[in-house]
């Protein structure tokens, strides 16, 4: 579902005053935009049958593209926002309804109007956090003009909550599995760091118990001396685990406990799966690479997703066909401090040196891609905004004509 016929400038993009909040509200569900279609399902069809039309769909919009989480009667998983009708939705507080989208100059020359699955009638109601922040809509759409009663129409926003709340409760439970995963990792731990100071003091005990009367009081008090030690050691492991647990349990409650691990095979498949679509529908050549040494081992994926699909869609839309954005990602093992690094470079239009100083700034404006595509301008500045929230570094290195690469650097507690 993506139109070519109008210049998509012809109409200016519709953006919410509240974009950046927006933005972040999405971010903060850290979700995987592939990976719930099932979750959803039964609500995406009640929508429709509640309605009385032929398709409905959940939709989440980010800064560049409407993500379809779940269908009923389409097959279909993303589009760019700028040909969507829901990107007009999270502009209205209640709902938008277009009753013949052939006769609306903005979608008449859509190739989902034009075209399979040939449609008419539009209604959607926006999916909003408990902030009252639209970050998608639910929406109902058939070949024939369908009319909504009041009580169809409330029921369709009870079904919109619904969703949310679904959102809402997969996020709480993925961070409850890696709870549980990291309270487990740390119990094989504790087991084997408490087993050496433990088997020092049955191992002194037992010196002194064979050999009874025979013990000097000197060597007694040595072997109490490092029995003393030994138990000190467990003292302080104990303390470390306390204040550990401790530390964690502040920073789950800072980040909303989104906390679920992935590793570089995964985070390589998941990117692939999301944004070659995108690159394959604008005839680029899309490759994301992982360092083959470290692709197995764990780290969490909070945000994730979010700070790289964005630099992903940005690349593309700045890249001409034929051309390469290119991804690497790459797991380094400071002694000190794991790092995670996300490499994303493109073959496109570059900037200058005050572009760049706008990105890091995170005060970064946006203009049209190569293909005509609307930018919204806030995609970079939430990927600075994010990247810092995760006390990580965002470097930039371009030139006019030349393409970008962004690089991010994010501290990791490895697994």
């Amino acid at each position: 579902m993506h139109s070519d016929s109008v210049p998509s400038n012809l109409f200016n993009a519709p953006v919410p005053a509240n974009e950046m909040e927006r933005l972040i509200g999405l971010s903060d569900l850290d979700i995987d935009y592939g990976d719930h279609k099932n979750a959803f399902s039964d609500l995406a069809r009640l929508a429709a049958k509640v309605a009385g039309t032929s398709i409905s769909l959940v939709n989440l919009i980010d800064s560049l593209t409407q993500w379809t989480i779940s269908n009923y009667g389409l097959d279909i998983d993303q589009m760019l926002r700028e040909d969507s009708v829901c990107q007009y939705t999270i502009m209205n507080v209640e709902s938008f309804e277009v009753t013949d989208l052939s006769a609306d100059d903005r979608f008449k020359d859509k190739d989902y109007v034009t075209g399979k699955p040939n449609v008419r009638y539009y209604y959607g109601v926006p999916l909003k956090t408990s902030a009252g922040v639209p970050i998608g809509a639910l929406c109902v759409l058939d070949r024939e003009r369908v009319y909504l009663d009041p009580e169809k129409i409330e029921l369709l926003k009870i079904i919109a909550d619904e969703i949310v709340s679904r959102l809402k409760t997969i996020k709480v439970m993925e961070a409850l599995k890696s709870r549980l995963l990291e309270a487990k990792q740390t119990q094989r731990k504790v087991a084997h760091d408490i087993r050496g100071p433990l088997g020092g003091i049955v191992g002194l005990a037992q010196i002194i118990k064979d050999q009874g009367d025979t013990n000097q009081m000197d060597e007694v008090l040595e072997f109490i001396n490092l029995i003393y030690k030994s138990g000190n050691s467990i003292l302080d492991l104990a303390e470390e685990i306390l204040d550990s647990n401790k530390d964690k349990r502040v920073a789950v409650a800072a980040s909303g406990g989104d906390n679920t691990r992935f590793d570089l095979t995964v985070f390589k498949d998941k990117l692939e799966k999301l944004y070659g679509p995108q690159a394959r529908h604008k005839q680029i050549v899309f490759t994301v690479n992982t360092t083959p040494l470290t692709s197995n081992i764990s780290f969490p994926k909070n945000k994730l997703l979010q700070i790289t699909g964005n630099l992903i869609s940005n690349a593309i839309k700045f890249t001409p066909a034929l051309k390469h954005v290119t991804v690497d990602l790459g797991l380094l093992l400071h002694i000190d401090k794991p790092t995670l690094q996300i490499v994303v470079k493109d073959e496109g239009v570059g900037m200058d040196a005050a572009g760049i100083d706008a990105i890091l700034a995170g005060t970064s404006t946006s203009t049209d891609g190569t293909a005509g595509e609307q930018g919204y301008g806030f995609g970079l500045a939430l990927v600075k905004h994010l990247v810092t929230s995760l006390d990580g570094q965002l470097n930039v290195v371009s030139e006019r004509g030349a393409g970008t690469s962004f690089v991010v650097e994010l501290p990791q507690k490895i697994y």
